[in-house]
């Protein structure tokens, strides 16, 4: 265990300490230490407009998941339904996919149906696979808290959507906004479908990365924007863990 934590964080820790490298070459032990490309790299347009890009295609992709996945995960468990199991198969195999085969069929799909490419399409196909966090979150939520308390609720004489907003949405709450949060940092770090489904000249962070990974000039740049992606990338899934840790309540 210790040696896969090594494996995956001491290069992303080389990333970090090498975007204050002095050196153009980012020869190893670092010759000095600077934040000049910090700067460079704040004050870069293409920079600026891909984490632009790369923000409202999550918060689009996040927002269909939640509204999908939170559909269907009601649909699974408070509900028997012939082709149940087989709802539920097809909602996680996306995920499972490769990603360059979820690319392909998207790419193939836009062209056959006409979808010009461009924000939509990228939002369209970050959606296939961040719709399983969100269904992940809430079916398992709502299978924890059973039924009982909103058959109380309504033998009460509340009507559904009253049951809805004052005991099921509370006691959902918590698991959904963990499953957005994981939602976001997934679409955020997507480089290959996002290859196959963004329109010539449209780039979000990760393919600006790749972009420009090889050009001399913008090495050092490239690497700042890097180890801030990975600083970024820790916030949504940090707080995912502590909402998602809560006993059921909410403390969202």
């Amino acid at each position: 265990m210790i040696a896969g934590l090594v494996i995956v964080y001491v290069p992303l820790t080389v990333v970090v300490i090498n975007s204050f490298n002095k050196s153009r070459t980012f020869g190893w032990p670092p010759s000095g230490f600077t934040t000049a490309w910090w700067s460079r790299a704040w004050h870069s347009q293409g920079a600026r407009s891909a984490l632009l890009t790369s923000v409202e295609a999550g918060l689009g992709a996040t927002a269909v998941a939640m509204v999908l996945g939170t559909m269907a995960a009601f649909a699974v468990s408070r509900y028997r339904f012939f082709g149940r199991d087989t709802v539920s198969f097809l909602v996680l195999l996306p995920i499972a996919l490769p990603g360059i085969v979820t690319g392909i069929a998207l790419n193939n799909a836009f062209r056959v149906i006409g979808i010009p490419f461009g924000l939509l399409t990228i939002i369209i196909g970050h959606a296939t696979f961040c719709i399983v966090l969100v269904y992940n979150n809430a079916l398992a939520r709502l299978r924890r808290l059973g039924g009982s308390l909103e058959e109380a609720s309504m033998d009460l004489g509340a009507g559904v959507w009253q049951t809805f907003r004052h005991v099921t949405f509370p006691l959902l709450r918590s698991a959904l906004v963990a499953g957005s949060l994981l939602a976001f940092a997934l679409s955020f770090d997507e480089i290959i479908v996002t290859t196959f489904t963004a329109a010539p000249g449209v780039q979000t962070l990760p393919l600006w990365i790749f972009a420009n990974l090889f050009r001399p000039n913008q090495a050092p740049v490239v690497n700042v924007v890097a180890a801030a992606l990975i600083v970024l990338s820790i916030v949504p899934v940090w707080l995912a863990q502590r909402v998602s840790g809560d006993s059921g309540g909410g403390r969202f």
